[in-house]
């Protein structure tokens, strides 16, 4: 799911990066798709963190050498705050890099079985990556769509993990828009989508799809279109895990933002050119940073609790929960660029103009007939604490599908958790998983 900057905090950060830009806050005129950008954007992005990556990496050299001297006693108490101090400022560090999976065994039935990745098709944008097993016998396949929204498709290793024993998974693994040359073309929604019929045409007749945040609009539409067509590999099943499929219903901070200012303006403000040193050089996106940006101002205080927390942690010796900080942030500050196309598609026709609940979303000017849909099982969750996606509005697919039975028709509120708690942690594991595990099952 995509995060927005509020006005004000693009502001702030605009005149930061352009000061004498008088025009910032007029910039309603729309523009065609493709012209504009904020040429500061990525510069001064590069000009602070090469500024900062050789102390980041004195710090954490620093910080792993005076580490063991923490949480001795009194008289080394300093060393601790220091070490403390400079592990933070040493893992704060954003990458372009993407981060492994290390998923390399599972336990089925008591019995740990060996996982091996292997990529099974490749685009210039993505890889239908499989986790297959050393087993001897079939299961279920499952495509599990990644959000295309900023981070790499390892934010689901918890998701993956989960399904493994019980399914032969597939995933998005989503390629970082500024490594892919400009002689690719470019990517947007209705290419997203054909990436998800190509890839369950690769996987085969009786697959599964499981749609993470974002990806349940264009999952959605990819099942339409194939349904419409009656095409021998549609989906058994469509699960869409707390997606924006009509984000009029109980609109959320999130989406209150992405009404905010006219697509011109996330165009002119958040849209940059990729630099010269990478192989995208040229090529219009919307930056990881950006989009990280939009994230941490979200939950601002919490994110400075937690560097809090590492700080004493680390002071106080707490080697495991300072280890446990560093893996989580590893991934989160692992961040990739989004196509421009891609993206200010999205912000208009999904969070502005509601294309998919009114009728008007096309795919290559085709326009979607969610009522094609008739065999699908299609299964909606939601979670009651989500202020990324409100409720209803994964839901909402269950209606617009007016000619499927509602035999074939599940939804589920999972209470007590969060957006991302849809796909990780506890409550994902022992309360969500085994309804989605039953109606996979089920329609297999």
């Amino acid at each position: 799911m995509f995060a927005f900057f509020s006005p004000d905090e693009i502001f702030a950060s605009a005149a930061h990066f352009a000061p004498w830009d008088k025009d910032l806050r007029d910039a309603h005129v729309l523009r065609p798709l493709g012209e504009g950008f904020h040429p500061f954007l990525y510069p001064l992005y590069h000009l602070h963190a090469d500024t900062l990556a050789a102390w980041r990496m004195l710090s954490r050299g620093a910080s792993t050498l005076l580490r063991p001297l923490a949480g001795i006693g009194p008289a080394t108490l300093p060393l601790g705050v220091l070490a403390g101090a400079l592990d933070v400022l040493g893992h704060s560090e954003t990458t372009h890099a993407r981060p492994h999976f290390d998923i390399v065994s599972t336990i089925m039935e008591g019995e740990e079985v060996t996982v091996i990745e292997e990529e099974i098709l490749r685009t210039p944008f993505a890889t239908l990556l499989h986790f297959r097993k050393e087993m001897g016998r079939s299961q279920p396949r499952v495509l599990l769509i990644a959000p295309m929204s900023g981070h790499f498709a390892t934010l689901l290793r918890n998701t993956v993990e989960t399904l493994l024993p019980d399914h032969d998974v597939f995933i998005t693994d989503w390629i970082n828009a500024r490594d892919v040359p400009v002689a690719a073309g470019g990517f947007d929604l209705s290419d997203f989508i054909d990436h998800i019929i190509d890839f369950l045409i690769a996987i085969g007749p009786g697959a599964h799809v499981v749609a993470v945040c974002q990806p349940a609009v264009p999952a959605l539409a990819a099942v339409a279109v194939m349904a419409e067509e009656r095409h021998p590999a549609l989906p058994r099943s469509l699960t869409m895990m707390a997606g924006p499929i009509d984000t009029r219903i109980n609109p959320t901070r999130v989406n209150d933002l992405a009404r905010s200012r006219p697509l011109a303006w996330f165009e002119q403000n958040l849209i940059a050119r990729v630099p010269w040193r990478h192989r995208g050089a040229g090529r219009r996106v919307y930056p990881g940073f950006v989009q990280l940006s939009a994230f941490v101002s979200m939950n601002f205080d919490r994110h400075v609790t937690a560097h809090w927390r590492q700080w004493r942690n680390v002071t106080l010796g707490d080697l495991a929960k300072a280890e446990a900080h560093r893996e989580f942030y590893s991934e989160y500050l692992a961040i990739m660029d989004l196509p421009a196309e891609f993206y200010l598609e999205t912000v208009r026709n999904v969070f502005q103009e509601h294309h998919l609940p009114r009728g008007l979303l096309t795919w290559h000017g085709h326009k979607i007939d969610l009522a094609a849909i008739e065999t699908t099982h299609l299964l909606a969750i939601e979670a009651e604490r989500d202020d990324i996606c409100g409720l209803g509005q994964t839901r909402a697919a269950l209606t617009l599908c007016e000619n499927l039975p509602d035999s074939r028709k599940t939804y589920h509120l999972q209470h007590g958790i969060g957006h991302y708690g849809v796909f990780s942690g506890k409550r994902w594991r022992n309360e969500i998983y085994p309804l989605l595990r039953s109606t996979i099952a089920a329609c297999a």
